[in-house]
């Protein structure tokens, strides 16, 4: 059985969505512990996680 196109796209957002959250949740808990390098790789994979969100229309806060 095919999978909808509709599921794949739900399935992409939520992945993108979690993506964020655990990025956002590492860069307060690694400048939460003063761990500055934590804080600037969490930082990074945020830019990267929320750039990949607009270039495909994902509200990571939805």
């Amino acid at each position: 059985m095919p999978i909808a196109l509709g599921a794949v796209v739900s399935e992409f957002a939520e992945a993108v969505r979690r993506r964020v959250r655990e990025a956002r949740e590492a860069l307060a808990q690694a400048e939460s512990d003063g761990d500055a390098y934590g804080a600037a790789v969490a930082a990074d994979e945020l830019d990267d996680v929320l750039r990949l969100a607009r270039l495909h229309g994902v509200d990571p806060d939805a």
